[in-house]
């Protein structure tokens, strides 16, 4: 059933610089038609107290009591960003809150630039690229093995990792993923191969990371795990720092120096000057860029308001999260 059309107020929290380009004209027009669009920071008490939706993003505060408490109405929290940990706590679902995340369309832009690191690594180019950097000579074709029959493993199988996996399957590329929470038979309709972590470990070109960082999975990749990487291989982390032992791995990096790290994400990030892995040649730093930024950004204000929209129409919410679930979200 349709939501009442009583008037209402859509309250927005989303930080400074991405409220302009996540919340643009197109997105507040639409969220409008569904109630008067007030920023939390700014909004009175009789618009708190008539609140039934929040658009979060990132910079938002957190949904903790005190402030659940100022907004007896609310409904649905729509997030226009990707995880909602350090978002929402319990008591959101406790009072029937309903929450939906945009980390659909922030999947996409992950994976696009994951299999980029992809060709890229099989090409050399980054290494390439930094050694004409540092010597100020055009380097020889060195360390190309080429796409074709090489094989892309993927630690964890969520939605950026399949998203990987569905780029590259029309390609000539085997990809394995090791996931202990994934069905093997779905991975297998997929066309990946399901394996144990030292299988990927050691039988890939390119190991990509998108586990979610929880308790279980802090610090996975260790002095152990990293040992075991293929001659050549390169690494690319775009999901959290804290999946990779940091100081492990500067230590694996500076005794191998056949293999490369691409590092979107690090722990601590940034890392602090004098850090071991920003003196290495074989580390390509990125200051956590993979995910939606610039033009991208406007996707996930689009994909929050298609949720406001759904809501308000009564229909069936299409990306909402449930308690369960936070353990197995980055």
């Amino acid at each position: 059933m349709p939501h009442p059309t009583a008037p209402t107020t859509i309250l927005t929290a989303v930080g400074d610089p991405w409220a302009r380009s996540v919340l643009d004209p197109a997105v507040r027009d639409r969220l409008a038609a569904h109630g008067v669009v007030t920023d939390l920071a700014t909004a009175d008490d009789d618009a708190l107290a008539s609140a039934r939706v929040l658009v979060t993003g990132w910079g938002a505060p957190t949904l903790d009591a005190a402030l659940l408490d100022r907004l007896p109405r609310m409904e649905l929290v729509a997030h226009a960003a990707g995880s909602v940990q350090g978002l929402v706590t319990p008591g959101v679902w406790a009072r029937g809150i309903r929450v939906t995340s945009a980390a659909h369309a922030n999947a996409r832009a992950v994976a696009d630039f994951t299999v980029s690191m992809v060709h890229l690594a099989v090409k050399n180019v980054l290494r390439l690229g930094l050694t004409a950097a540092r010597t100020h000579t055009v380097p020889g074709r060195d360390g190309i093995r080429g796409l074709d029959g090489s094989v892309v493993g993927l630690v964890g199988f969520g939605l950026i990792a399949r998203l990987v996996a569905e780029t590259l399957r029309p390609l000539d590329v085997r990809v394995l993923a090791h996931d202990p929470y994934y069905d093997a038979a779905e991975a297998r309709r997929a066309g990946v191969e399901l394996v144990g972590l030292a299988d990927v470990l050691t039988a890939s070109d390119v190991v990509s990371v998108h586990a979610p960082l929880t308790d279980g999975t802090r610090g996975m990749l260790g002095a152990a795990e990293l040992g075991r990487l293929a001659p050549s291989a390169t690494l690319v982390n775009t999901a959290r720092g804290g999946l990779l032992d940091h100081d492990a791995l500067a230590r694996t990096l500076a005794a191998r120096d056949d293999l490369f790290a691409v590092l979107d994400v690090t722990d601590p990030e940034p890392l602090p000057a004098g850090h071991p892995l920003l003196a290495l040649d074989n580390v390509f730093l990125t200051p956590h860029v993979a995910g939606s930024l610039g033009t991208e950004e406007a996707r996930l204000g689009r994909a929050a308001a298609e949720e406001v929209d759904r809501w308000a129409a009564g229909e069936p919410l299409r990306h909402e999260t449930r308690p369960e679930q936070l353990p197995f979200t980055a």
